[in-house]
């Protein structure tokens, strides 16, 4: 008698090749680290929201393979809703595109080539072709229709009911049920995982999922991913993510939010709970900064500049109401806290300001390129930021003016730990070098900032 032939020892020899398969693809992955520096991109949501079509992520995705791929920019994301057939339709009156086994596929309607069951293989095969790498957005959770018929998980014997908590839904998005930490829960995340990597997804974005902070949840999805053997990054949304989770977010996530949604205000809108002004962002950042390191990446949200619209993820299509100098500040913020970079206005309206910010290499460098980020004041009218290049000599300094009214910053070059008595300055965004000074005299307009390459001269 053939001693495979049994059912159970079938199965043991199933589960024993797909972990030394899984083991194999780890290995081979050695001594690399996943998202060594902080992705940069562009993401639909900010200027499409639920809406982006084909056509239109296209069209992003060849101004940032063309423009500013040089300069690092290399993430295609499509953001939440790639699922459904009506997005501009009410909520609850959403119709889902899924297939057999109860997992969202795009709509045919509005991703063409995702006909005959082809998911996003085809449009991510372009956009590797672009010399991008392809993302996506999804809710964490199990799709209330996929437990209604109890469909079966693929590569699995369990069913949608198994995998499901009925008693969980995300606070604000009912179109899932949360998953079960057991046996079927995590078959139901793997099959997800399984068909991203057969499209050839190189990052999701999985939502509603890290504040309030839901590890279990957390730890089943990252390993779905890992057992693909596709590297894949992880980020985590929305925030607030609690800092006290970092060895668990470590374990498990490239970027995790610090805060609720980032738009075009410097402070808070009014009786909107759920977003962030950029103002907010410097405590945030500065608590977080000591956690920052190489492939876990605190993550301070898109960047919503440029021209938001035709259709945003929030308000009406709009020239970011962000200041120039305000712009300019949440650059500097966002490079030297050495958050992710993913840029959320449209890129096919791109002008010449928004262009300069996104392409200055010097001061890209910082984001890319530095360690030991950190507020060295953290007050409620200015903020200064240290951080030392990863290669060649000198100290990176941000000064921010918080304040709504001008005021002159000063702050002295023997503070920041170099050696010697006198000290070049450059202008990163300038590019220009400002002669050698002993000390930072910063006179700025509300809201503004300079962004500094000091080096010792003797």
């Amino acid at each position: 008698m053939n001693p495979l032939k049994s059912r159970p020892q079938r199965c043991a020899l199933i589960l024993l090749t797909a972990a030394l398969a899984a083991c194999s693809a780890a290995q081979a992955q050695a001594g690399k680290v996943l998202a060594a520096t902080p992705p940069m991109g562009w993401n639909s949501w900010d200027s499409y929201g639920l809406s982006v079509t084909e056509q239109e992520f296209r069209a992003n995705a060849e101004v940032m393979a063309r423009d500013l791929k040089r300069y690092g920019w290399n993430y295609a994301v499509v953001d939440e809703g790639w699922y459904l057939q009506n997005p501009e339709g009410k909520a609850g009156a959403f119709r889902f595109t899924m297939d057999t086994h109860g997992r969202y596929t795009p709509a045919v309607n509005r991703f063409s080539s995702a006909a005959d069951g082809a998911g996003f293989r085809a449009l991510a095969d372009w956009v590797h072709g672009q010399g991008l790498k392809f993302g996506i957005h999804i809710i964490r959770g199990i799709p209330r229709q996929a437990v209604d018929k109890n469909l079966q998980i693929a590569g699995s014997q369990f069913r949608a009911a198994e995998a499901a908590d009925k008693s969980d839904t995300c606070a604000w998005n009912a179109d899932n049920y949360g998953v079960r930490y057991t046996p079927a829960g995590q078959a139901y995340y793997d099959s997800i995982a399984n068909l991203y990597a057969s499209w050839g997804v190189d990052f999701v974005k999985i939502d509603c999922i890290s504040s309030p902070y839901l590890g279990n949840e957390i730890q089943m999805f990252s390993e779905a991913l890992r057992k693909t053997g596709r590297p894949i990054v992880l980020s985590l949304s929305p925030g607030p993510t609690p800092p006290g989770k970092v060895e668990d977010l470590r374990k498990y996530a490239q970027m995790w939010r610090i805060s609720g949604d980032v738009w075009d205000h410097w402070k808070q809108w009014p009786n909107q709970d759920w977003s962030q002004g950029l103002l907010g962002q410097f405590p945030l950042a500065a608590k977080w900064a000591p956690l920052v390191e190489p492939g876990h990446w605190p993550d301070a949200d898109m960047l919503p500049l440029g021209y938001l619209g035709p259709r945003p993820g929030q308000g009406k299509p709009r020239q970011t109401d962000f200041t120039k100098d305000e712009q300019q500040t949440l650059m500097n913020l966002w490079c030297i806290f050495r958050s992710p970079l993913i840029m959320g206005g449209n890129l096919t309206r791109l002008d010449a300001w928004t262009k300069s910010l996104l392409t200055n290499a010097e001061v890209i460098a910082v984001n890319q390129h530095s360690n030991h980020g950190r507020a060295v004041v953290n007050e409620a009218k200015k903020a200064i930021w240290l951080a030392k290049p990863d290669s060649g000599s000198g100290v990176y300094v941000a000064i921010f003016n918080l304040d709504d009214a001008q005021q002159t910053i000063a702050y002295p070059l023997q503070s920041i730990g170099l050696s010697g008595t006198s000290y070049k300055v450059r202008d990163l965004w300038g590019h220009r070098d400002l002669g050698n000074q002993d000390r930072l005299t910063a006179p700025l307009p509300a809201h503004a900032s300079v962004l500094y390459r000091v080096s010792a001269t003797k």
